[in-house]
């Protein structure tokens, strides 16, 4: 293996021990098998492809922005991948309302939405403190820290 293959292969090695990658690549993996390949065929070229593009955004924003070794193009991604998460729970909170899915289908995906909002929301808090400088952009700003909810209140069981 030559080095330029071996730093690669080390890149995505490193990328899949992300816990939060792997949460959003099941997130979308769930997503293509569950719902929407039961959506009903009028819905192919409309919610389903929105809610496949959504779905495959979220960890693939989470790979770019590693790949970025810079630590506010890395949060920059994050904040991108919140953003399509949050966009398929909308579409998700559509399917369930109109039918198309059962309420175990959404409650599982927003148990996973669950989940990955809070790896993304703690992976940005852990790169800000890694390289906070005086000057970077986005020093001055603070994010809550509040727990984040997507989708209905969980209860205490499936915290």
């Amino acid at each position: 293996m030559e080095n330029g293959e071996r730093k690669m292969k080390n890149n995505i090695d490193g990328l899949h021990r992300l816990e939060l990658y792997s949460v959003a690549q099941d997130l979308a993996k769930f997503t293509y098998k569950n719902i929407v390949n039961h959506l009903p065929d009028e819905e192919r070229w409309g919610l389903a492809s929105q809610i496949r593009r959504a779905a495959a955004s979220v960890p693939a924003n989470i790979a770019e922005g590693y790949g970025r070794y810079y630590y506010q193009e890395t949060i920059r991604f994050c904040y991108l991948s919140r953003g399509s998460l949050l966009e398929l729970m909308s579409h998700i909170e559509l399917c369930e309302d109109l039918g198309y899915i059962s309420d175990d289908q959404a409650q599982i995906i927003n148990k996973k939405a669950n989940s990955a909002i809070r790896l993304i929301h703690g992976y940005i808090n852990y790169l800000k403190q890694c390289k906070r400088g005086e000057n970077e952009p986005g020093a001055q700003i603070a994010d809550l820290k509040s727990v984040y909810f997507v989708g209905k209140e969980m209860s205490e069981d499936e915290k």
